[in-house]
Parts: C-alpha cells; structure tokens; sequence
C-alpha cells in the first residue's frame, strides 16, 4: 500500500529554501495569533497630530492618513488576512475531497453532472469568481471566504478525483474489496489517506493566490470593513497617500509579496521531500 511519508514538513525544513520560508511563515502566523499582545498600539488608535509621520522610533512603520501606526496594523492586518485566506483554502480542500473522491470512486451520472459543474467554473478566472459572488453576498469577511473558496473548489475536485482514479485501480484497494469492505471504509481508510499528500500541497500553493486574491477583494472595498484592517484595505487608502507617505502602501504590498514568495518556496521544498514529482512520472 501507498502511504503518505510521515512528517514531510520537518524533511522540507532541512533544506536551504525550506528553512527560510518556513520560518518566515512561522514567524508570521506567531504575529498574527498574538497580534493583540505585539502591537505596540491598538490598531484603530487615531492621533491626527502625527498623521503620514515617515518610520522612527517611535512609530517603527510610520502612521498613515489618521495616525494610526503603520506596524499595528499591519500585524493586525496579517490576522485578518491570514485567517480568511486559510479558512477558505480549508473550506475549498474539504469541499474538493469528498466532490472529487465521489466522483472519482463511484463515476456515472454524478461524475458527469459534478464535472460539468466545476469545468464551468474553471472556464472563468478566480478573480471574476469571487467578484461576481461578493457582489450577490456583499462585502464582508464572511463573504470573501466564501467566494475564495467556491473560486478554487473546481482545483481540488479535480486534483482529489484523479488521485482517486488512479489509485482505486491498484491491487491493495482490489484486495480490500475481495475482503468484503463497505464503500465508506476504502473511501475514507484507504484512498484519501492515500491522495491527500498532492491535494495538501496544491492548498498550500493555493493559499499564496487566496492571499492576493484577498488583498485584490480588500483593495476594492469589498473585503475587511473598516476599521478592521487588512493588507488589500491598507494598500487602497494608501494610494490616495502614495507620493505624501508611500510607506503606506508599500509595506503591506511588500508583506503580501514576501508571504506568496515564501509560501511558494515551502511547498516546492514539501514537493521536494515527497518525491510528488516522481510519484506523478511513474503514474
């Protein structure tokens, strides 16, 4: 039997690329569960007195248009954008495995109805998605979420559905049934098990456009509702401000490109450390 290779994420540390990303990730999701104990201000704190003040001591990122600090929020700010950006990914992933391995397990009518389905999808770009499904929501958290995650459903339904395709053919899956067991017990025993390694680092690769996704959903007022700070809503009032205090925009823009970088490089490593690529040759 095929088995996931125990604890991959600690085998894709010990490479160079592996090691840096995954501290930087690590550094950045402590900043965004302790957000409210590292903010050296409260987020919505306003000061007009020192507003669009440049980076000093005591205001490490500088203050924009309210004087609110820069740093506060932008740690805020990965909170907010974090958590929407995994829940959806989450939401999506375990959407995606159980449409794709139905479908790639029992086939028939319902592979066909659910493929057209998520072939209809796929024939639009997420971003046009998630527009068009925050639109009929309306803006909010709750509303991005859901169109992330209905945005790239199509992506692990398909991915889940050929993993199981392929693996329901082997001879350990034939023994199984041969033994007498239910549908449920060699869906959920043995052939999820079994695809969820490609599938987890698709999600992770995924997280890093769910990111941009929602900072591009931010950016056009749909997403975070002030005061609740996100990367996208930071970058958007900070373009009325970019040749008064350009730190404003540039520095969560920056914190959205070093966190899709990163992300990227640690799923590479993961890739890496599961020999996927090899597994997807000999398929």
């Amino acid at each position: 039997m095929r088995t996931v290779r125990a604890m991959p994420i600690l085998k894709a540390m010990t490479s160079v690329k592996g090691s840096v990303a995954g501290f930087y990730l690590l550094f950045l999701i402590g900043s965004a569960l302790f957000a409210p104990w590292l903010s050296p201000y409260p987020y919505d704190q306003q000061d007009l007195t020192i507003m669009n003040q440049p980076p000093s001591l005591t205001h490490l990122m500088g203050t924009d248009e309210f004087g609110r600090d820069v740093l506060s929020r932008m740690i805020t700010g990965a909170r907010t954008s974090l958590s929407v950006s995994v829940t959806a990914i989450g939401v999506s992933v375990l959407s995606g495995l159980i449409l794709g391995a139905a479908c790639g397990y029992f086939g028939g009518v319902l592979d066909r109805t659910v493929m057209i389905a998520v072939d209809l999808t796929w024939s639009f770009p997420e971003i046009l998605i998630a527009l068009m499904l925050v639109a009929i929501i309306g803006p909010g958290l709750q509303g991005v979420v859901l169109a992330i995650a209905i945005a790239y459903l199509a992506q692990f339904t398909r991915l889940t559905r050929t993993q199981v395709m392929v693996l329901k053919g082997e001879t350990f899956i034939e023994a199984t049934v041969n033994l007498g067991a239910g549908h449920t017990h060699i869906l959920f025993a043995h052939l999820l098990p079994n695809a969820l390694a490609p599938v987890l680092v698709a999600a992770m690769l995924a997280t890093g456009d769910a990111i941009i996704l929602e900072a591009t959903l931010g950016f056009f007022g749909l997403g975070a509702q002030p005061p609740t700070p996100s990367w996208g809503a930071m970058m958007s009032s900070g373009t009325a401000q970019l040749f008064i205090a350009p730190w404003v925009i540039l520095l969560p823009g920056l914190a959205v490109a070093l966190t899709v970088i990163f992300l990227n490089l640690f799923g590479d490593a993961i890739i890496t450390a599961l020999d996927i690529r090899t597994k997807l040759r000999e398929a």
